[in-house]
């Protein structure tokens, strides 16, 4: 049987994939390409280029490959974006994820693993943040998410859909293959490399009056690796009958912007312009996470917690692949 991975060609979708193949599991991958990348994936993984709420082509795929969970990562990202174009990301993240669900049902697929964000949270009330903490979105992408984490509860109850949800944090980093490679980038640490190289002219730093030691927002950062790590431990749970979860995927520590710029500098031995920008809408100024339930369920640790092998991680990538990875997009 195969698993089927949606986004698998994007930054976290094509690390969960090399994880999964090194583990010995049968992949089947699903990508639209329009933010992904075709060359991150090894050659002889099945691919379908296409929209996730294409009911024939799910049908299809899991005709074809005999489908025993899915790992849904397709969506877009950019928490800016989702402010200027709502009505996009509620039909891409919400309703497209919800005609997926509809057939992944029909084909009677009952595992399903989904990247979600701390973005459901809003901003926080206490931190760390736990998952009881209320789901109060402050942009469209968090909403968009929390939609599809409200279907996922009334699935589960109606059609005995099992499922994690998986509450991410800042994800960053690169393995020897993969790496974070966005057309916009909008993320701090590829932005933070891209000016180490001079690929940009400064890093943007937006709004210096939060109230963080520094004034810059807090994020909790952690390796893609780790977080692919997490969906493999939570289709285990699921294999074993667990019951459906939400859960935070973070180190528990947060670093502030202005950290994040000076411990690449100390990685790069580069020097790293920035310059000051207002504040991006829908922006919080903390978000770390309290992960002590995926340690106690799934027994899940982040093995790279420091946010300097973090760095150093995507620093080796990028040196390697300076333009990212190649352009041409085979179907």
């Amino acid at each position: 049987m195969s698993i089927l991975v949606t986004g698998g060609a994007g930054y976290i979708g094509s690390v969960t994939v090399e994880l999964l193949l090194e583990r010995g599991e049968r992949v089947v991958v699903l990508d639209s390409l329009v933010r992904g990348h075709r060359a991150a994936l090894p050659d002889g993984v099945p691919f379908y280029q296409g929209e996730v709420g294409d009911r024939d082509l799910i049908l299809r795929i899991a005709r074809e490959h005999d489908l025993e969970a899915c790992i849904h990562f397709a969506a877009l990202a950019y928490v800016g974006e989702s402010v200027t174009e709502p009505i996009r990301y509620f039909v891409n993240n919400a309703a497209q994820g919800m005609l997926l669900l509809e057939a992944l049902i029909e084909a009677g697929v009952r595992r399903f693993v989904f990247s979600s964000t701390c973005a459901v949270y809003g901003e926080p009330e206490r931190i760390p943040i736990p998952e009881e903490h209320p789901r109060r979105p402050a942009n469209s992408y968090g909403w968009s998410k929390y939609f599809m984490e409200r279907a996922l509860e009334d699935c589960d109850a109606a059609y005995g859909l099992k499922f994690v949800s998986l509450r991410y944090f800042n994800a960053a980093g690169a393995t020897e293959r993969c790496g974070e490679d966005h057309e916009p980038e909008t993320h701090l640490i590829p932005n933070v490399l891209a000016a180490a190289l001079g690929r940009i002219p400064y890093v943007p730093v937006f709004g210096n009056d939060y109230p963080t030691p520094d004034g810059t927002a807090v994020r909790d950062y952690i390796h893609v690796r780790d977080l692919a790590d997490a969906h493999l431990r939570a289709l285990t749970w699921l294999r074993q009958g667990g019951g459906s979860l939400f859960l935070n995927l973070g180190s528990g520590k947060g670093y502030s912007v202005l950290e994040v710029i000076r411990t690449a500098r100390e990685v790069t031995g580069r020097e790293i312009p920035m310059r000051w920008e207002p504040r991006r809408p829908g922006d919080p100024a903390r978000l770390v996470a309290d992960a002590r339930r995926a340690e106690r369920l799934l027994g899940w640790t982040p093995a790279f917690p420091e946010l300097a092998t973090i760095i150093e991680s995507a620093w080796r990538w990028r040196l390697a692949h300076p333009d990212g990875y190649p352009k041409h997009q085979a179907g």
